[in-house]
């Protein structure tokens, strides 16, 4: 992309579409856990929640726990279907207008979630939050790529994962206060307001110079980055995060002017193939770490140590989550993408042999503190580094579908983990309690081999 290299810092302008496009980015972790802390009030189960309606709603739904289970991953359905799509979105509306799309989607969704008077909108709900998650997570690190002063790109993609993190621990602290049969659904209409109000301020927000470069749009470029960076410099052709995209030699015309690569053109291209492959390797890393199953599990992993603290115990690590995402912003560009990479992953290597000999050993104090090193690992580079890498590997022509393919993965992965974790625990336990940490072995050498493919492919 053709930017100026001594814009080194966002104008106040600059900073509030930062947040703007930051917050698709908040509400997929909102939502990820904004039924956790509910789950309880929200299916009745205890016979004092079945009362009169409230405004006209029952204070509860009455359902079993394997249909919980289908309400809660109808969001990451959603998010697939989303995923797949962010490619079309991207190319045909532009970032901007993709990201509303997003907002609109997580509106009219957390709204229908918390009208529901049964079952059925509450699937639905989901499955429409979940398609507005999808297309966000995909946007949200192109776009901010692309609108990021070259000097501080690196520390600025970290703010995803930060935005992610705080929407988890958002909803975790929200589930203290509203988890009430007459005030739980104020959880989904405070989400469902933000997005309205992301939607109604958008035509205030600038697309992506990258994009309006594309569609030959030059003044209109020209206008966005005075306002964002204060500049008007535009180089040529090159690319404003000064790194090369992994192509080929072969690769003679300059991206920004070739059309758009859809999804089957991507899959079907060899000078695509190395970033393609460095973007599903990093996803695959990310979701095989077991991020997900500790977070979705870590009451029932450590429930022999700390019984009668499972709410506090989620809250803990969510707030360790939180607070290690900082350093990130700092070293990213010091230490350099790949370093933290692999720094992170070898924390978590360590930690998952940790936890597993802990549960093995009924050392139950070192299993509570290698969980918590394990996440605050992650933090630092499995978690964000992913997502900043996206628009970097990837020329941009094929940043879209990359970043479709790529997170459509990513979205499919965490399915997987979730489902399969709980009952493949299990097995390799064979019924004894004593043995629950093996299943932290499979993730340590599952982790390690998707690493070593990683770091072959990303020169970083």
């Amino acid at each position: 992309m053709a930017t100026d290299r001594d814009a080194h810092s966002f104008t106040k302008y600059g900073w509030m579409v930062c947040l703007w496009v930051l917050t698709v980015s908040f509400q997929y972790g909102y939502h990820t856990s904004a039924l956790n802390q509910l789950q309880a009030v929200l299916t009745c189960k205890h016979a004092d929640e079945i009362s009169l309606p409230y405004f006209g709603l029952p204070t509860c739904i009455p359902m079993s726990d394997a249909t919980f289970s289908v309400v809660t991953s109808m969001f990451t359905v959603g998010g697939l279907f989303g995923s797949v799509f962010a490619n079309v979105a991207m190319d045909r509306w532009g970032r901007k207008g993709a990201t509303r799309a997003s907002a609109a989607l997580t509106a009219v969704g957390a709204a229908l979630t918390g009208l529901a008077a049964s079952i059925s909108p509450l699937i639905l709900g989901r499955f429409l939050v979940g398609v507005g998650a999808g297309l966000g997570i995909c946007i949200g690190p192109i776009y901010l790529s692309e609108i990021a002063p070259s000097k501080i790109k690196g520390n600025l993609g970290v703010l995803t994962q930060m935005a992610i993190v705080i929407g988890i621990m958002v909803t975790q602290v929200m589930g203290f206060r509203f988890a009430t049969p007459r005030e739980w659904r104020l959880v989904l209409f405070i989400s469902s307001a933000l997005s309205t109000f992301q939607f109604f301020i958008s035509p205030c927000v600038t697309e992506s110079p990258s994009y309006l470069q594309r569609r030959g749009l030059v003044e209109e470029q020209k206008a966005v980055i005075r306002r964002i960076w204060n500049s008007e410099r535009i180089g040529d052709s090159e690319r404003h995060d000064g790194e090369e995209p992994l192509l080929s030699e072969r690769d003679e015309v300059p991206a920004e002017h070739q059309a758009s690569v859809t999804v089957p053109q991507l899959l079907s291209a060899r000078e695509l193939r190395r970033p393609l492959l460095t973007i599903i390797f990093a996803m695959l890393s990310q979701q095989l770490s077991g991020i997900n199953a500790v977070l979705y599990y870590s009451n029932d992993i450590l429930s022999k140590s700390l019984p009668e603290f499972a709410a506090y115990v989620s809250l803990a690590i969510t707030i360790v989550n939180f607070f290690m995402t900082f350093p990130p912003i700092f070293l990213i560009e010091r230490v350099g993408r790949k370093q933290l990479l692999l720094l992170s992953v070898g924390g978590a290597l360590l930690s998952h042999l940790a936890v597993g000999y802990g549960l093995d050993t009924g050392f139950v104090t070192l299993s509570s503190i290698a969980i918590t090193t394990f996440v605050m690992s992650f933090a630092i580079g499995l978690g964000p580094v992913p997502f900043v890498i996206i628009p970097e590997v990837a020329p941009i022509h094929a940043v879209s579908a990359i970043s479709s393919v790529g997170l459509s993965l990513n979205w499919i992965v965490n399915f997987v983990v979730g489902l399969i974790f709980l009952p493949l625990r299990n097995f390799l336990a064979s019924g004894d309690p004593m043995k629950e940490g093996r299943v932290f072995y499979v993730f340590a050498a599952v982790l390690l081999s998707s690493t070593f493919v990683l770091s072959r492919l990303y020169r970083g």
